[in-house]
């Protein structure tokens, strides 16, 4: 048999064959009792979403179940644009400003595929949902790494994910003229930080300087506690025309996997999106879409209102947060309390002593500790240094990433094996 000689794969994919999630999920699958890791609920949508995705497959309706228009559902791109223009003080076009993508995930792609030409510059704050960076390096693009960097509150309170802040200095020196695009990600996963409005001029004011594009993760956008305020970049002077604002059905009504994204911008950018769209997945899932749409009809009509899934989602998952502080607290692993999303970081260097370091060894101290405590604790979490990239995934290695998004129930096993744990260190 003639065999090929010839490398296969295309050069795009080259360096990029790891995937955190691939690895950890499966590890989780394998050995865990109580899985943090993963970022998705394990408690069900509201029920009127629900609800309405049974009415929507059990209606009369027939034509739900076959195709509907490919840039998004009429019915969803309108409320979403109805929705958002509310939120940015705008008019927006259905047709031409909202896109509806197969999770934000999809969005994300499309908007490095769309804008990213070989040997562009894309700026990546750390650290970083970790897609990005192969996102950036498939389109052919240059990722340029700049970090949040950790100050130490005060009076030795917990640290706080407002605590890790951009040097103004360090950023401006990040954009050249070789610079296409910012991604921006508040509220950030990992860490669960909300942007302030003096950070996110002082990223605006280098986009418009340099005449930089902003990717604008919001995934998150309805998750900020504490009376936090979460301000869409694209609201400030100059941003909407260079913004492409993405979101998820996913994260905003708790149904991750019913993958129902979008995007939100002005036509010059979004018709671009289309193109890649219309020569890749062409389609999103109707059913799905309309159950959404259905979903933010609700929402609109209790705009601001007490009973409003938006206002009671994040309620209800600080309180999740504020037992899983006080649970990390309380065994000497040290979080760093959130101000929005699914997710709280732990400094994991007082557990040290269980997993000793390796001198030399590739892997970062924080992912040995993670395999280590799921293989032989039960839990599931997710090491800090996968959301850097590699040059810098020793610099803040001793930190983990819990999900929170979780049932009463899969918390308190998680503090059960914590304090278990801790008898066991402090045991003679």
């Amino acid at each position: 048999q003639a065999k090929m000689s010839r490398p296969v794969q295309a050069r795009r994919l080259e360096g990029i064959e790891k995937n955190i999630w691939v690895e950890f999920v499966k590890l989780a699958a394998t050995y865990s009792t109580v899985n943090l890791g993963q970022g998705f609920p394990d408690f069900p949508p509201p029920d009127f979403l629900k609800e309405a995705f049974v009415r929507v497959l059990s209606g009369e309706n027939h034509m739900l179940h076959q195709y509907t228009r490919a840039f998004g559902h009429p019915p969803l791109v309108k409320i979403l644009a109805q929705y958002f223009g509310k939120l940015l003080g705008r008019d927006l076009d259905p047709m031409t400003d909202v896109m509806v993508t197969v999770g934000a995930y999809q969005a994300l792609f499309y908007c490095f595929q769309a804008f990213v030409d070989e040997g562009d510059e894309v700026v990546i704050i750390e650290p970083f949902f970790d897609c990005y960076e192969p996102m950036v390096k498939m389109a052919g693009g240059m990722p340029v790494f700049v970090p949040l960097r950790p100050k130490a509150p005060k009076d030795g309170k917990l640290m706080s994910s407002a605590d890790w802040q951009l040097d103004p200095a360090e950023l401006a020196s990040k954009f050249s003229e070789r610079t296409k695009a910012i991604v921006l990600n508040s509220p950030n996963n990992p860490l669960g930080k909300v942007f302030s409005r003096g950070e996110l001029e002082l990223i605006a004011d280098l986009c418009v300087k340099h005449d930089v594009l902003c990717i604008s993760d919001e995934v998150y956008e309805w998750l900020v506690y504490d009376g936090k305020e979460h301000i869409r970049i694209a609201s400030l002077q100059g941003m909407w025309d260079r913004t492409v604002i993405i979101g998820s059905a996913g994260k905003t009504f708790s149904a991750t996997g019913w993958k129902v994204g979008w995007t939100v911008g002005p036509n010059r950018l979004l018709q671009h999106l289309r193109t890649v769209h219309q020569n890749s997945v062409y389609h999103c899932a109707t059913v799905a879409q309309e159950a959404v749409a259905q979903g933010f009809q609700r929402e609109l009509e209790l705009y601001g209102k007490p009973e409003s899934y938006f206002i009671q989602l994040p309620k209800m998952l600080q309180q999740k947060r504020d037992w899983l502080v006080q649970s990390l607290d309380a065994v000497g692993m040290k979080p760093i309390i959130p101000e929005g999303t699914y997710f709280l970081v732990a400094d994991i260097s007082e557990f040290k002593s269980d997993v000793p370091d390796v001198p030399d060894s590739d892997e970062p101290y924080d992912s040995r500790f993670a395999k280590w405590m799921v293989k032989n604790k039960g839990l599931a979490a997710i090491p800090l240094s996968a959301f850097y990239c590699g040059a810098h995934k020793n610099n803040y290695n001793h930190f983990i990433r819990f999900c929170f998004a979780k049932e009463e129930a899969t918390l308190k096993a998680a503090n059960d094996i914590l304090q278990r744990w801790k008898l066991e260190k402090t045991s003679p």
